[in-house]
């Protein structure tokens, strides 16, 4: 049986993916962040896609067949960005593009949605602390933020 690390490729991703990519977010935002509304995700989908891709050193990562099933977006040493396809989740992905971020491109914070509590206890397990919150999202939206930091 072939490991995770034989069947997939982490790698740099292009503009030429960012409907895959846009597509894996809105499948994840789906799985895990019940709290929003479908006018959020419709309101969020073309920032992600038509800007937020383009704003952060973007990696993703690929199954056997070369499709996208988990993304990664940072900025200087903050991940501003971690999705994975809920099909995907629970083998691997996610700790192999936390691990790059942490490891490759010193990424040691991280914000989260206070209600996404899978993604914190996430965070938690690889050793991030709370060390902020705000009430409200980026946007200004009612949706409150944790702010993470990496403690070894």
């Amino acid at each position: 049986m072939k490991t995770l690390k034989e069947e997939s490729n982490l790698g740099r991703a292009s503009a030429t993916d960012f409907d895959e990519i846009t597509a894996v977010w809105e499948a994840s935002v789906r799985a895990t962040h019940h709290i929003l509304k479908e006018e959020d995700i419709l309101f969020y989908r073309p920032l992600i896609r038509n800007e937020y891709l383009y704003a952060v050193e973007l990696f993703c990562f690929r199954d056997e067949h070369n499709r996208i099933i988990g993304f990664l977006g940072t900025s200087e040493n903050k991940i501003e960005m971690l999705f994975i396809h809920p099909d995907c989740r629970g083998k691997g992905v996610g700790r192999a593009l936390l691990q790059y971020a942490i490891d490759t491109l010193g990424s040691c914070k991280v914000d989260v949605n206070e209600q996404n509590e899978q993604a914190i206890g996430f965070y938690k397990y690889f050793g991030f602390k709370v060390v902020g919150r705000t009430e409200l999202d980026g946007l200004r939206k009612p949706y409150p933020i944790l702010n993470l930091e990496l403690h070894v």
